[in-house]
């Protein structure tokens, strides 16, 4: 078996952004814009935060600004702050196509991303989880296995924490778990840099309204490949149609990992087992019975990340252990409570059609499903036949339920109804739940219809739940 080098070998330079004019444009609510405002002020740039919202909307990110020597220009752009800085910071959400980055373009005034800059002063190793679905769990699971070796693991990137303000305490022998979104991927080839371990777990229709395409999309992915070195390692999911055909891409080794049939190098499901091969026999990695978390797509999530940990020297044995003190991550098929013999589950993060068909097929039981919200532009020909194969009945709400009722109409049906919102849902779940079934919220669509994002809609849900 192999592992990765140490570290990349970089150091932390020296950041050059004393005085510097920096606008950070998108402050947002899930922690980069955060992140790195307050890495830059404690850089002692001259640092502008600009947002299209205002701050009541972004109360709790400014919050987290107080006392700061920054300047906060919210609920709109100005041209001065793109055109007169020295660079600026561009969230992740914010389209390629935005007039005000043409401005600083036009300008000469460079750009740049809070994950990018984290790549570039980042003194060790990162491991880089990227896909369409399960990212925040595959991370979280990699960074638990990794616990178990001699090397301290950080968490960070999409999910929700910026590490660049732990950049002083990260050092070269650490390893550094990222979770990394389409968004912030496409932006990161320029670089030159991408993880030390990628691991890519399926490519399925998302966020389309963005990228137009699927393949557009797919292409906004491979960043996470294209410039990784000889030395490198990429373990790439063998029963994903897409990323399966990634073999060539970068110059890392590739590994691969299956639920589905063996693989030559990798991981894959052997009955009840997992095993492990690197060149040689196979080794035994975990048991099904290891993993706490329901459905066939954990276990997939599962696989990469303990090969992902054994890549990085985690002693094999060590693996299921480890794997049995994991539990599931809010609003990720999070069991609430169960109340008149019926199981109530928060999957709000299931934003996707193929997130929710997932977790539809988790469950043996009944399912009365809610689903419905902001509509990506996704198809849910897929969802409607699971629902109609797996569900007892649909709760539907948001921009996107009458296109999910007609998809479950053409599928074969199930009793649906269409509700206001999420407490008439919970209500309509309720009355309509027999002992022994799961009322399941699991969107597979985005929340911004209704809610700033699927946290807030996930809080709410368990709130409700326990006022029942």
């Amino acid at each position: 078996m192999s592992s990765i080098p140490d570290s990349r070998e970089i150091g932390v330079p020296e950041t050059g952004f004393q005085g510097k004019r920096v606008t950070v444009m998108g402050l947002g609510l899930l922690g980069g814009g955060v992140g790195v405002a307050r890495f830059l002020a404690a850089q002692g740039a001259r640092v502008t935060v600009t947002d299209l919202k205002d701050e009541a909307a972004l109360a709790e990110s400014v919050a987290r600004l107080d006392n700061l020597p920054l300047t906060l220009h919210l609920g709109g752009h100005a041209d001065a702050d793109f055109v007169e800085a020295d660079l600026v910071v561009v969230n992740p959400a914010v389209p390629e196509a935005s007039p005000f980055l043409a401005k600083a373009r036009a300008a000469g005034v460079a750009l740049e991303t809070e994950i990018n800059l984290f790549f570039k002063l980042c003194p060790a190793a990162i491991v880089g989880i990227t896909g369409s679905n399960g990212k925040s769990t595959a991370a979280s699971l990699a960074a638990h296995l990794l616990g178990a070796g001699p090397r301290r693991p950080w968490l960070g990137g999409n999910i929700g924490r910026s590490l660049l303000e732990d950049l002083a305490e990260i050092r070269p022998d650490d390893l550094v778990v990222l979770e990394l979104s389409s968004f912030q991927l496409e932006r990161l080839e320029p670089t030159g840099l991408s993880p030390a371990v990628s691991i890519v777990l399926n490519v399925t229709p998302n966020h389309l309204d963005r990228h137009r395409t699927l393949e557009a999309y797919a292409r906004a992915k491979q960043p996470i490949l294209l410039n990784q070195r000889p030395g490198d390692a990429a373990l790439l999911n063998a029963d994903s149609p897409i990323v399966s055909t990634w073999g060539a891409v970068g110059r890392g080794r590739k590994l691969f990992f299956s639920t589905k049939e063996q693989v030559e190098r990798g991981a894959w499901l052997d009955g009840d087992r997992a095993l492990w091969r690197d060149g040689g026999a196979p080794s035994p990695l975990l048991k099904r019975g290891d993993l706490a978390l329901r459905g066939a797509h954990n276990l997939a999530n599962a696989l990469a990340a303990a090969g992902a940990a054994v890549l990085c020297g985690v002693p094999i044995e060590a693996i299921g252990p480890r794997l049995k003190t994991f539990r599931p991550l809010e609003h990720r098929l999070e069991p609430v409570r169960t109340l008149d013999g019926v199981t109530y589950y928060n999957d709000s993060k299931a934003t996707t059609p193929e997130a929710a068909i997932a977790a539809v097929r988790a469950f043996d039981e009944p399912v009365v499903l809610i689903a419905g919200g902001y509509d990506k532009h996704l198809p849910f020909k897929d969802f409607g036949k699971a629902v109609h194969e797996r569900a007892r009945a649909a709760v539907l709400l948001g921009d996107t339920a009458e296109s999910i009722r007609q998809a479950v109409d053409e599928a074969g049906g199930v009793p649906t109804r269409l509700v206001a919102d999420l407490a008439a849902a919970i209500q309509e779940a309720r009355a309509v739940a027999k002992p022994g079934d799961v009322v399941l919220l699991s969107p597979a669509c985005a929340s911004y219809d209704m809610f700033d994002n699927f946290e807030e809609r996930g809080a709410l849900f368990k709130k409700l739940v326990m006022e029942l």
